[in-house]
């Protein structure tokens, strides 16, 4: 994981270790990698499967931001 993370440049923000029974993937409905999960303040989540790059993680973190 530590090597994904060096490569991908992704260091900057949290990443979880989901282990062998996929619990979390699961409870968030991540199905592959890479995929990203935005969890607004009132616990509302949006899933992102996919990659994003620096801007599309931004756009999402300032709609979050705003809501």
């Amino acid at each position: 994981m530590m090597r994904f993370i060096d490569d991908g440049g992704v260091g900057g923000f949290q990443h979880a270790v989901d282990g062998d029974d996929a619990t979390i993937w699961q409870a968030f409905g991540v199905s592959s990698q890479p995929a990203f999960v935005f969890i607004n303040d009132d616990g509302t989540i949006e899933t992102v499967r996919g990659a994003l790059g620096e801007s599309g993680i931004a756009e999402r973190l300032e709609a979050l931001k705003a809501s």
